[in-house]
């Protein structure tokens, strides 16, 4: 018997064809600078001895606005997660894994949050500054995660060269501006993350 998080992953995979038929009465869609694809990740449970991203699936990969919010409003609202679950939201070709040739140099940006109303909203607008191109450093972008946690949810924005720290620096400051964030922000790399599971922080903002 296929397991609830199966069911989920396949529901999510089978919604998104359907969300993007609806945009077929648009005559002129929208188009985007480039092509994004958002994944589903649900690590609520995990096969024993599995190895981490077995469960990260690809979902839909859409290059219009109409297309977005199609793919939003249906299905890609953390609200809409149940506990232990990521969504993501990276350029196409690039998979959200430290592995992935574009992170694997990278690092990240991350913001808790208790509230699931604020999460959704800073997941929304970070998604609308990713495809709308409002970031200066946008080619240095990899993509988000949002994660949802039982007891606090998070949101990471990856980036691809750690090391370049005025970069990383200007990303920082513009997505806390994007996010209305006021306490401090913190920047790990994904080397450290590798060592030690909790990293410190290289860069603040």
């Amino acid at each position: 018997m296929a397991s609830e998080a199966a069911v989920e992953v396949n529901a999510i995979s089978a919604a998104a064809p359907e969300a993007e038929a609806t945009t077929g009465a648009e005559k002129q869609p929208h188009k985007l600078e480039r092509k994004w694809t958002f994944w589903f990740d649900n690590q609520s449970r995990p096969k024993q001895g599995a190895a981490w991203g077995t469960s990260l699936r690809k979902v839909y990969t859409f290059d219009t606005v109409e297309e977005f919010w199609c793919l939003y409003d249906q299905i890609f609202k953390p609200s809409k997660l149940t506990g232990n679950a990521d969504f993501h939201l990276f350029k196409a070709g690039i998979e959200p894994k430290w592995e992935d040739p574009e992170c694997a140099s990278g690092g990240k940006w991350s913001v808790t949050s208790n509230r699931k109303a604020n999460l959704e909203n800073m997941w929304l607008e970070t998604l609308m500054a990713l495809i709308g191109e409002q970031f200066d450093e946008a080619d240095e972008i990899c993509g988000v995660v949002a994660s949802v946690r039982q007891r606090q949810d998070k949101l990471a924005l990856w980036t691809k060269m750690a090391t370049n720290e005025a970069a990383q620096m200007g990303i920082g400051r513009k997505w806390k501006e994007i996010i209305g964030v006021n306490d401090k922000i913190t920047y790990s790399f994904h080397d450290d993350s590798r060592r030690e599971r909790l990293a410190k922080g290289r860069y603040n903002v």
